[in-house]
């Protein structure tokens, strides 16, 4: 088994002890153990020649997110985004630990790190490309739960922040994905407000 390969199989195992699921066309997967596969394979659909450290990154981006939950930070905006900091250092930590475990090189693991904490966005190619994934997987497999659970007004602004995060190679796309009726209106809605 290849190097490349030998870490997949430890993030899948490690992803695989989420207690959180998530249901798919009948199918219930551990949550961040599907979302890393599914993230893994937008990365390649965006970058067929895509760098092995990005595809490390693609596969460990949430490695052990359940470990950090939500609610064990205080309500608003700047413990969600501390949270939110403190998640993205926990998931390069525990990627890092399996990786050097499995000999690859300091330089490699800082480079998985720097895509998983996703350092230098709208600068680094590969950066943009895991936003690009980590957005599309969103709309793809969670975007219309998520708008059954909350206001117009909240969808739109989660669709306005995640499209300006995102690039013409992603909109593009994001535009092909299915939506329902009222989940392809409020991206409608979203596209405007950027382009104002």
């Amino acid at each position: 088994m290849s190097q490349l390969n030998k870490a997949f199989e430890q993030f899948d195992a490690y992803n695989q002890a989420d207690p959180n699921s998530i249901s798919w066309e009948g199918v219930v997967y551990p949550q961040e153990y599907f979302l890393a596969l599914k993230l893994y394979d937008w990365v390649l659909k965006l970058d067929p020649e895509a760098s092995e450290e990005l595809l490390l990154a693609s596969r460990s981006q949430h490695i052990g997110r359940w470990e950090i939950p939500r609610n064990s930070y205080p309500e608003g905006r700047e413990p969600y985004l501390q949270w939110r900091k403190d998640l993205a250092l926990h998931h390069a930590e525990k990627a890092s630990a399996i990786l050097a475990e499995l000999g690859y090189t300091d330089a490699q693991i800082a480079r998985v790190k720097q895509i998983i904490l996703k350092q230098k966005i709208k600068v680094d190619a590969e950066v943009q490309t895991m936003e690009n994934a980590l957005c599309l997987v969103f709309l793809q497999f969670q975007y219309e739960d998520f708008l059954q659970k909350h206001s117009a007004e909240k969808v739109i602004n989660i669709l306005r922040k995640s499209l300006l995060k995102m690039d013409a190679h992603g909109h593009g796309f994001a535009l092909q994905l299915s939506y329902s009726t009222s989940g392809a209106y409020y991206i409608q809605e979203a596209l405007k407000l950027i382009a104002k």
